[in-house]
């Protein structure tokens, strides 16, 4: 479980996260990672979205769980201020705990890449 003062709980909090945000996908999840000023806030953030295209709500669930014990760690790199919204895609339901922690990382690490100009 993610401590209170880690979890994202508004809908405006999710909206900031998912339309100013860096967004990476990958097979399983989709990560949107927005990286606010150290001064506002004293931790990084996280919320899931696990819609019900993923499986059913025991499913949804588990997959919540699994998520939310990879980001806790991940949490502590991410500067203060920062909000991760991570979105679940449907493969994550069948993926293994190492295919989902692989793909958060590489996710997390291309949101956090500089912008390549096109």
């Amino acid at each position: 479980m993610l401590a209170a003062a880690q979890r994202l709980r508004r809908s405006t909090d999710f909206a900031a996260a998912v339309r100013g945000g860096r967004r990476a996908g990958r097979s399983t999840v989709v990560v949107h990672l927005l990286i606010d000023e150290p001064a506002q806030a004293s931790t990084a953030r996280a919320g899931f979205v696990v819609s019900k295209a993923v499986g059913n709500a025991v499913t949804r669930n588990k997959v919540r769980r699994r998520l939310r014990h990879l980001v806790r760690p991940r949490l502590a790199e991410l500067p203060g201020g920062t909000l991760l919204v991570v979105r679940a895609l449907p493969a994550s339901a069948s993926a293994s705990y190492e295919t989902l922690g692989a793909d958060l990382d590489a996710a997390l690490t291309a949101a956090r890449s500089p912008r390549r100009r096109r």
